[in-house]
């Protein structure tokens, strides 16, 4: 599974990234929305682990953005400072998932799973958080 995470809080990014290649995953970095667009635009991830707030175009943005370039992708919101509101917005906008941070691993992985198992066009069973 190829997953691209974007957050602008490198150094957590970063550990986020190697924490999910020790397990196996195909996983690159972007530390802000334009960087995100343009990664996909050259190499579609089957997932994308997405920051809410970041400077520049924040992650419902990007996530806007993303669904209606490549619906097919399944993207799970990560944030430290979302809301319900937030969480609610995200879903409607077609996130597969909305997690908190400090995240679990197991918890991410789980997710990350769910997601990719899950067809682009159904919203069942892909909530996390």
């Amino acid at each position: 599974m190829r997953i691209l995470l974007v957050d602008d809080e490198e150094e957590f990014v970063t550990t986020l990234c190697e924490r999910l290649r020790i397990r196996g995953f195909d996983t690159e970095v972007a530390l802000n929305g334009e960087e995100a667009i343009a990664l996909v635009e050259q190499r579609i991830p089957e997932v994308i682990v997405l920051d809410l707030k970041m400077p520049g175009i924040d992650g419902l943005t990007v996530l806007g953005r993303l669904q209606s370039r490549h619906p097919e992708v399944r993207v799970i919101i990560l944030t430290g400072h979302g809301s319900e509101k937030d969480k609610d917005c995200a879903l409607r906008q077609g996130a597969c998932g909305y997690l908190q941070k400090p995240v679990d691993i197991d918890a991410l992985v789980d997710a990350l799973k769910d997601a990719y198992r899950v067809p682009a066009w159904s919203t069942d069973g892909c909530e996390a958080g």
